[in-house]
């Protein structure tokens, strides 16, 4: 049965629109649901080729969108992991489909069982600001390989790309395969409200949570790809100039507005004047200067800027020591660029210190021991990255047993996210539910269990009346 969209009166020319898209992808799906495993390698086949044909009109987009964005990170965090992506999934789409067969148990000898992967449906994607094209094609790439038909709602921060997305994926897919829909946050609501057989939204966790309202109208499965306060810990023993190094490069791209970013760091009290020391060198190393620095990325838009300053101000009346590390000592003027801020003395009643930061400013909290350390994550909602630097496979795998978080990485940052062959996910206030790899081909399908017997019916020989041997065979058999 096909899903019903509500008729409402009074509802935008864009809604209506949206709502005709649902009904075409419903249509055809009911037409064709189960595209073969050359069909879909077809159609990650075009969104490569798509990707590579317009690699320029990315790049421009995404700096149109940000203000200035450093076109290397558009190539590498955008283009280069889509790709990266497309890759994998075509390599294992045609494993993944095949049916894995299970084992049956006495009651139901003699019988074959497996589980077949089928295709959900329609699928619902809510693409954020900070990487569009990345966090719009990974969900796209592993509903597609699964053999969904795909509706993709891009962010309102990000007309440039919005719009660039819907023309090339237009002139590769028919609207009845893939749709990008564009529009205010009236469509976003109207998006989620949808009755789709899954959505998938990345984002924050204030937004996650009305998301999630809507999605449970239509009982619509979630996958809530959120944040929160990811943390890194530095080991006593590691050295600060490589902790420096690793940690700057994950949160200085994208100018920290990344949801696996280091949000605080924890460094031993004894060598906290040793990390700012280092990280000032590394910085002053990617940027040397920053105003003009096409590398160094701005601040999405005003609202995101207006609230870092909010978030720092906030820590200065509050008593909190800041280091801004701006080594050519440059007035950013009007360019929405931040430079990377430490921020140290930090108090819980802070913004700082209970908002998602998603900007270039990084508390340094001081501890003594490492449980310590690990006792100030835990008393933290769970985030969705964690990072420890250590060569100690002891303390490595401490921490590993005694945190949670969605993914980790040790002795680097954000690197985790990357990596194909691993799902992607949060826990608790930082998601729920996994992307990438194998787990987004089995987020978008349904595991179909069939059970098949043939001829012989042993069944027949157990039915009632009770209490004959065959009976006391079977009890023999299983109950021990």
């Amino acid at each position: 049965m096909v899903a019903e969209v509500k008729n409402l009166h009074g509802l935008s020319g864009e809604i209506e629109q949206m709502q005709s898209v649902y009904r075409q992808q419903r249509e055809a799906f009911a037409l064709h649901p189960y595209p073969s495993a050359e069909e879909r390698l077809d159609q990650l086949t075009r969104l490569k080729e798509m990707l590579l044909a317009h690699v320029d009109e990315i790049c421009a987009a995404a700096t149109a969108d940000f203000g200035n964005r450093s076109i290397d990170e558009t190539k590498i965090m955008e283009i280069i992991t889509s790709l990266e992506g497309l890759k994998y999934n075509a390599k294992n789409v045609r494993r993944w489909m095949k049916p894995q067969r299970r084992a049956i148990g006495a009651l139901q000898f003699p019988a074959r069982a497996w589980v077949a992967y089928q295709p959900l449906g329609v699928v619902g994607v809510i693409a954020p600001w900070n990487y569009p094209l990345f966090l719009a094609i990974g969900p796209l790439v592993a509903a597609l390989a699964a053999g969904n038909r795909v509706m993709i709602k891009m962010s309102e921060f990000t007309p440039h790309m919005g719009a660039l997305l819907k023309t090339m994926l237009a002139k590769y897919f028919s609207e009845d395969q893939i749709a990008v829909i564009n529009g205010e946050a009236d469509v976003a609501a109207a998006f989620s409200s949808l009755p789709f057989d899954h959505l998938l939204f990345t984002g924050s966790t204030s937004i996650g949570r009305h998301v999630m309202r809507a999605a449970a109208e239509n009982l619509t499965p979630v996958t809530l790809e959120l944040g929160g306060k990811s943390p890194t810990i530095i080991a006593d023993s590691y050295p600060m100039a490589e902790a420096a190094s690793r940690i700057a490069f994950g949160k200085c791209y994208n100018a920290g507005q990344t949801c696996v970013a280091t949000d605080y760091v924890l460094c031993p009290e004894s060598r906290v004047d040793e990390l700012v020391e280092a990280m000032t060198d590394q910085v002053s190393q990617m940027y040397p200067t920053i105003r003009n620095n096409p590398d160094y990325t701005s601040i999405i838009n005003e609202r995101q800027y207006s609230r870092l300053q909010k978030v720092l101000a906030d820590a200065k009346e509050k008593g909190a020591r800041i280091v801004e590390i701006n080594p050519a000592n440059e007035d950013m003027g009007d360019t929405r660029k931040i430079p990377l801020t430490l921020v140290f003395d930090v108090r819980d009643d802070m913004l700082i210190a209970s908002e998602e930061i998603f900007g270039p400013l990084m508390p340094v909290v001081g501890y003594k021991t490492l449980k310590d350390a690990v006792q100030h994550v835990n008393d933290r909602p769970r985030p969705l990255a964690l990072y420890y630097f250590d060569y100690n496979d002891q303390n490595c795998q401490y921490v590993l047993n005694n945190t949670h978080s969605g993914g980790v990485s040790l002795n680097d940052t954000i690197s985790h996210v990357g990596v194909d062959d691993m799902a992607f996910g949060g826990i608790g206030p930082s998601g729920m539910g996994s992307y990438h790899g194998h787990e987004g081909f089995l987020t978008f399908s349904h595991a179909k269990s069939v059970l098949r017997k043939g001829r012989l019916n042993f069944l027949k020989a157990s039915l009632p009346p009770f209490g004959r041997g065959i009976h006391n065979f079977i009890y023999k058999l299983t109950l021990k």
